[in-house]
């Protein structure tokens, strides 16, 4: 019964390719957040080498390359967010990278040496535990009472327990056979039946407290921990000798039952920690998804680039959080996880490159309209100079933006230059102003004495000569406040007109009067000729007034108001072309006298 029962035990060894514990060191790397770190755990595995396995070097290695890779990127977009070229950036050499590469070496040294030496050491104890078989086996066989044999057999079963190590390939095989002699040794062994009892009841009490023991272990809060404490006990199990037959079932049943509750717990752990890194793999997919989808082609700005690589950046951080995932495809998510990323950046370094040239051109247009504002800053055409500024004003709106270092500076010398010749412009304004009003009280003071003489308020002979010298000082003021400018023009002309209606109207009454007491003393003296040769000049004069009328007419409509001298000017035009008129009308009153006389 004890052979079925070790067979058992031996069938509960069993474990995974990939080990709980390698799982759990793998996911201890998960904490490792530096690559100082890495190098130090490497250390710490160098002095555990026999512990230690293939799978967790590569995880190490792969642990600090990927953190290596991360400094590299924040380093990158530092370098970049800074004002550097994307194409200018060097990578900085990880000194602790030769220091990884050796330390994994002296690791994998040690494994080969120290397995070199296990090995021998497990064939030489495979060769030692057959020797011993041997002897139990020649026991067993011999014809002679084995009674005598007790002592030397139990020194045999002690060198057996010592024997530790051997290949796992001869494990099972080994330890059947050698069950199968040590129980037929018990059933062919002559002792009393005091010592046969004492030896069962002292293997009894060690396999119960071994019960006791992994039963115990159903408390234990680290289950991969549990698990090995459980093989220990098997091996225990296997080196303690048999119990009496009638209990040889219930005992093994018993510590078989404690197995199966710790086996079943390790085993949900390893599933639970499948089921974690198939979730982890979907949370790696779906961080891919996000970075993929990502549509190039609308980032057209810097505004739009930055958001998203704020949004790339947080969901490298996101795939820093999860964990490990299913070993075959943990290497392939990764690189799927690369090439998003890598598409992302290399085309945010395009789209810098391309807007670096841009804005070296932008900052070259607006250092033409730097200039430009700069030379006009100093003018005093005012209305001109204002509207060419503007204009450079809008220019500098529709140009691009330049690189922020220089943006500042520039735009602080263009807006200088520009805010120069405004300050100026307005001081003038204000002093224009100023004098605009002090025109417009002195055109008041002239209105109201124009009002005075025309209305006759005052007695003076020389009327018509006051007249003339308030036009001429009229004339000689400037420009008033623009609201106002025509109603008081109005005012005065009204005046003025009413006043030169009044006079022309009594000397071209007295001028007819004259000229028909001329022509009626040269019909008397009968000079009809010298009549006929008077209308003959009189025609030829009312000719030349009429083309100096129409003259006058059209210069009255190109002539503007733009100048400071544009009002005065069209006041004398006027004058002239009314006076132009009053003489014609004269002129051909004269005529029609000549025409009635002869």
């Amino acid at each position: 019964m004890d052979s079925l029962e070790n067979k058992d035990a031996l069938d509960n060894q069993k474990v995974p390719t990939s080990t709980p514990q390698e799982a759990t060191d793998k996911q201890d790397k998960t904490f490792l957040s530096t690559t100082q770190e890495v190098v130090d755990k490497l250390k710490q595995l160098l002095d555990e080498a026999e512990n230690t396995n293939k799978s967790e070097l590569d995880t190490l290695k792969q642990v600090f390359y990927k953190l290596h890779l991360s400094d590299l990127e924040q380093q990158q977009a530092k370098f970049i967010a800074d004002g550097g070229k994307p194409e200018d950036f060097k990578p900085e050499v990880n000194p602790l990278e030769a220091e990884l590469n050796d330390l994994i070496e002296q690791v994998k040294a040690k494994r080969r040496v120290i397995a070199a030496q296990t090995e021998e050491l497990r064939q030489k104890n495979l060769k030692l535990k057959l020797a011993i078989i041997d002897k139990i086996k020649d026991f067993v066989e011999s014809p002679d009472d084995v009674s005598g044999s007790y002592k030397e057999f139990k020194e045999l079963q002690n060198q057996w327990n010592e024997i530790r190590q051997v290949p796992q390939s001869e494990l099972n095989k080994l330890w059947s056979n050698y069950q199968l002699y040590v129980e037929q040794f018990y059933d062919k062994l002559k002792l009393n039946i005091e010592f046969r009892e004492y030896d069962f009841k002292k293997n009894l009490e060690q396999k119960t407290e071994i019960c006791e023991l992994a039963e115990a272990l159903d408390q234990e809060s680290d289950v991969v921990s549990a698990f090995h404490q459980l093989q220990n006990f098997h091996q225990q199990w296997r080196e303690i000798g048999p119990v009496s037959k009638e209990l040889r079932d219930s005992i093994w049943e018993r510590f078989k039952e404690a197995s199966t509750v710790i086996n079943k717990k390790h085993q949900d752990h390893f599933e639970m920690l499948k089921e974690q890194q198939t979730k982890n793999l979907e949370l790696k997919a779906a961080i891919c998804e996000k970075i993929e989808a990502i549509d190039l082609s609308v980032l057209d700005n810097f505004n739009a680039w930055s958001k998203e690589t704020e949004a790339v950046l947080a969901l490298q951080e996101e795939w820093k959080s999860i964990g490990f995932t299913p070993r075959q495809m943990n290497n392939k998510i990764f690189e799927r996880f690369r090439a998003a990323c890598d598409r992302f950046f290399d085309s945010k370094n395009e789209f810098l490159k391309e807007q670096k040239n841009e804005m070296q051109n932008n900052f070259a247009k607006k250092e033409v309209l730097c200039k430009k504002a700069e030379e006009l800053k100093e003018s005093t055409d005012w209305r001109t100079t204002g509207s060419e500024l503007i204009k450079l004003q809008e220019e500098w709106k529709k140009i691009g933006p330049v690189h922020r270092k220089l943006s500042n500076p520039q735009w602080k010398r263009f807006n200088d230059a520009c805010d120069h010749f405004f300050e100026n412009r307005n001081k003038h304004n204000a002093e224009l102003r100023k004098s605009e009003t002090a025109n417009l009280e002195s055109k008041k003071e002239i209105i109201t004495k124009l009002k005075a003489l025309v209305n006759g308020e005052v007695e003076a002979d020389d009327i018509n000569e006051q007249v003339h010298e308030l036009i001429k000082e009229w004339n000689s003021i400037g420009h008033v406040p623009f609201k106002v400018k025509d109603e008081i023009y109005k005012e005065y002309r009204t005046l003025v007109d009413n006043y030169f209606d009044k006079v022309n109207k009594g000397q071209a009454s007295k001028k007819i009067n004259n000229f028909k007491n001329l022509v009626t003393s040269i019909q008397e003296g009968g000079n009809d000729q010298a009549l006929y040769r008077e209308k003959e000049r009189l025609t030829r004069k009312l000719d030349k007034m009429k083309s100096d009328l129409t003259t006058y007419e059209n210069n009255l409509g190109f002539l503007t108001l733009s100048t400071k001298s544009g009002g005065s000017l069209l006041d004398e035009i006027n004058r002239k072309a009314d006076k132009l008129k009053e003489d014609i009308a004269v002129l051909e009153k004269k005529i029609e006298v000549l025409n009635t006389s002869i």
